[in-house]
């Protein structure tokens, strides 16, 4: 499958295709588990970079991590293009580091 026009939406949606034809959404699927899933991949990530890996494996384990993100919108029908242009738009008007020191 190739995706033509690159954006979230179009993501997201196939991202969900191909993991209910791999099986992955027969059965009900619990929120707090999928959330983990996400997670360990962002886990994945930091080793990646601990182990001193290249930049392929760090983005590879990105990939992963945004793919179950999608598909877990894909899933539960998040319009995530929307909540992130929002959020950005939000960004944008906060104080340097959000007021923070660190």
């Amino acid at each position: 499958m190739q995706v033509k026009t690159r954006t979230i939406k179009n993501l997201i949606r196939d991202c969900h295709k191909i993991a209910k034809s791999k099986g992955w959404w027969e059965d009900v699927r619990n929120d707090g588990e999928l959330i983990a899933l996400m997670h360990s991949e962002l886990s994945e990530a930091l080793e990646a970079m601990r182990n001193h890996g290249k930049r392929e494996d760090l983005a590879e384990e990105l990939a992963d991590c945004c793919i179950r993100i999608f598909d877990y919108c894909g899933a539960r029908k998040i319009d995530l293009e929307k909540a992130l242009v929002k959020k950005m738009e939000f960004n944008k008007g906060r104080p340097y580091r959000h007021g923070k020191k660190f």
